[in-house]
């Protein structure tokens, strides 16, 4: 990036946090139309960034979407591979895919023991017991 660009920009980094939590905002709030206007500032503003891909492939994991959300989740772990929120995100995404579930499930648990971050912790944890609650194959009918 252009010095004279980063400069400018460089006063809006609060902005960018605050356009990715309005978005995982709008995602708890159904609103997909906001949530993406919202990433795509965001990626404008800080186009080395990942968190709007994230954000995007949130998107698709609530929709369960697990083909599209594995795939942008991948690409983020492919760049950034202690990215542990794109990490338990894509151990989630895998673990709605009948072939790949196990993969999603080990993902998540070595995720787990690797963070120091109370929220991933939580997340991996949360995803642990929705995998076990409602996720395993006989509880599943949605499996591909």
């Amino acid at each position: 990036m252009n010095e004279n660009v980063a400069k400018f920009l460089e006063p809006m980094d609060d902005d960018l946090s605050l356009m990715i939590e309005a978005g995982f905002v709008a995602i708890k709030q159904l609103d997909e139309v906001s949530a993406r206007r919202l990433f795509a500032a965001a990626k404008t503003l800080r186009p080395e960034s990942s968190a709007p891909e994230v954000g995007v492939g949130y998107i698709h994991l609530n929709k369960l979407e697990h083909k599209e959300a594995t795939k942008i989740f991948q690409e983020v772990v492919d760049k950034e591979e202690d990215n542990e929120l794109a990490l338990s995100f894509l151990g989630m995404a895998l673990m709605l895919n009948k072939e790949r579930a196990t993969e999603g499930v080990d993902l998540i648990n070595r995720t787990l023991a690797a963070t120091q971050d109370d929220e991933i912790k939580h997340l991996c944890e949360s995803a642990l017991k929705w995998y076990d609650h409602d996720l395993k194959e006989e509880k599943a009918p949605f499996f591909e």
